[in-house]
């Protein structure tokens, strides 16, 4: 039998890919999106990928959300945690619900869909939990205090949860791309995008695919001894130590 994956934020963008990618490798994926339902029926209907409305950024919406998919489709062994939204600002013009909304929906989230599901991977000594964090939780990003805060707070989180899972079969990894050519990033200013890109060494925006691959590995059977990894994906743009 299959093996359940669960993808948040899996309907469009970045979480789209990976959807893809984890069924053409053989997982039943379960989708999770937050609002948006024109964009889940229409994914769903080009995928055949079974779709669930919740958000991440809320306890017990995630819980009955899992509940839900488990239900349908069995115990969930892998976890793609992807959701994520921005709100941007200088921080001493930020407000404080954009401070909240990015750190609960980014960061809160990898508690919230990760605790319902760590009991039973631990039981069945095995599990694959992949964050999705960001090149800019890495170098930080002018305007972005609360959403490179928590996408910084997922590297810390995966690198914690990876030694305290790693004795029962389950991996904890994070992927962190650069910049992506999704809708968000084709939303930028041409300009912008441009000296975006001049900042790229490989010279072209990545692609939501590429993601996916990288997912799609860190979820194999390959994989079983990488966990607490960073796995950066930017093209060069930025690179850790």
């Amino acid at each position: 039998m299959a093996r359940v994956a669960l993808v948040t934020g899996g309907t469009r963008g970045i979480g789209a890919a990976i959807s893809v990618a984890l069924k053409n490798c053989g997982f039943t994926v379960a989708a999770n999106y937050a609002g948006n339902d024109e964009a889940a029926a229409k994914f769903k209907a080009e995928t055949g990928i079974a779709v669930f409305k919740w958000d991440v950024g809320n306890a017990e919406a995630c819980a009955a959300g899992i509940k839900d998919v488990e239900g349908a489709l069995g115990p969930v062994d892998v976890l793609v945690n992807n959701a994520g939204v921005t709100k941007d600002a200088m921080l001493h013009k930020m407000t404080t619900a954009q401070w909240d909304d990015v750190i609960r929906i980014d960061l809160g989230s990898m508690f919230y869909m990760s605790r319902p599901l760590i009991d039973g991977m631990r039981e069945r000594n095995f599990g694959r939990i992949i964050n999705i964090s960001s090149i800019n939780g890495q170098k930080g990003q002018m305007g972005q205090t609360n959403y490179s805060a928590a996408k910084a707070g997922i590297i810390g989180f995966t690198k914690a949860l990876a030694q305290e899972t790693a004795k029962k079969g389950i991996t904890v990894n994070v992927v962190c791309p650069g910049y992506i050519d999704t809708e968000m990033v084709q939303a930028v200013p041409p300009k912008v995008l441009e000296g975006i890109i001049a900042t790229i060494p490989v010279g072209r925006l990545g692609k939501a695919e590429e993601i996916a691959k990288m997912v799609c590995f860190l979820a194999s059977e390959d994989a079983a001894f990488i966990t607490g990894a960073t796995m950066t994906v930017n093209g060069a743009q930025y690179i850790a130590g």
